[in-house]
């Protein structure tokens, strides 16, 4: 199937990046190519532009969309948490701006074969590097009732967590569970009928939760933000949109710590920690997508978006 993109808050994101000041940008999350593609139309001649994803199916169609820009586009298949590696391979110093998207892309939802959505029935993978050898089957498969529990607790924010996690574990003493609609049947039968009215498909957070957990999203997410706003030049910018709140949570708080380092007492006089602010918060309060947009692309119904700028 075609691998196709649908950028969320396209244009709040240009107007934060303002890549008409020219530069080198990056893309830690290229997906299909629609924000670097608007990127790169935003740029001077003589801008650049880094597209970063671990999903070949994305690089290899973004990099056919974004032909015409030539030597201005730069794909590399890695992951975003590496940026600092990323650029040394490539002799780049410091970033103009850089954008990531934390959500699933249009294709690996829509894609059945790669078991993201819990609306077809797919392999339990949800691999978003498909030469990873760890898939949705292993989680499911081999996590102990305990892990299972925290994982959908803590990621998916499943309130029925440990009741999932137990038909899990008494199914897979009979046979492993290898499809989506299997796991699916199990999360119906564990959730009460009167739970299941509410809050849209039963399966949406353990999905969610299984799936972060598969690919790492999480854990070292704050570290990741750190190292991209290392990565910037002074009055460089980071943009970041989340798509649930244990990720806007860590985004926030990473700002929060650029902005206001200093660890003394508040009821210290003077600082004397000495420690510097080394960014300026460019939204107090997460953007969201407009109400035209939601028409247009529900998925962008919990989307938020975070910016600031490097000192």
């Amino acid at each position: 199937m075609e691998f196709h993109h649908e950028p969320i808050m396209l244009r709040e994101c240009l107007t934060l990046l303002a890549p008409e000041r020219g530069g080198v940008f990056a893309d830690g999350t290229l997906g299909g190519g629609g924000h670097a593609e608007a990127v790169l139309h935003a740029l001077p001649e003589t801008g650049r532009l880094i597209g970063i994803d671990r999903d070949g199916d994305a690089l290899a169609a973004a990099s056919k969309r974004l032909g015409p820009f030539k030597e201005r586009f730069t794909a590399v298949k890695g992951n975003f948490f590496q940026i600092r590696q990323i650029l040394d391979s490539l002799g780049i110093s410091g970033l103009d701006g850089m954008l990531v998207d934390l959500g699933v892309s249009s294709y690996q939802l829509d894609n059945p074969q790669r078991g993201f959505s819990y609306h077809e029935n797919a392999p339990l993978d949800m691999r978003m590097d498909q030469n990873a050898s760890f898939s949705a089957y292993d989680v499911v498969n081999g996590y102990d009732e305990r892990e299972l529990t925290r994982i959908l607790r803590d990621y998916g924010e499943e309130k029925w967590a440990a009741r999932i996690a137990s038909f899990i574990i008494k199914a897979r003493q009979e046979k492993p569970l290898t499809t989506t609609s299997e796991l699916v049947d199990l999360i119906r039968a564990a959730i009460p009928a009167a739970a299941r009215r509410e809050g849209g498909h039963p399966a949406k957070r353990t999905f969610q939760a299984i799936r972060i957990e598969v690919n790492g999203e999480l854990e070292g997410l704050s570290k990741a933000v750190d190292e991209m706003a290392d990565c910037l030049k002074p009055g460089g910018r980071l943009a970041v949109i989340t798509f649930h709140s244990l990720e806007d949570r860590i985004v926030k708080q990473a700002f929060q710590r650029m902005e206001r380092p200093c660890t003394c007492p508040p009821s210290a006089p003077v600082c004397i920690c000495g420690k510097q602010p080394t960014a300026k918060i460019l939204t107090r309060k997460p953007l969201t997508a407009s109400e035209e947009e939601l028409k247009e692309n529900s998925r962008a119904k919990s989307a938020k978006l975070r910016a600031m700028e490097k000192i």
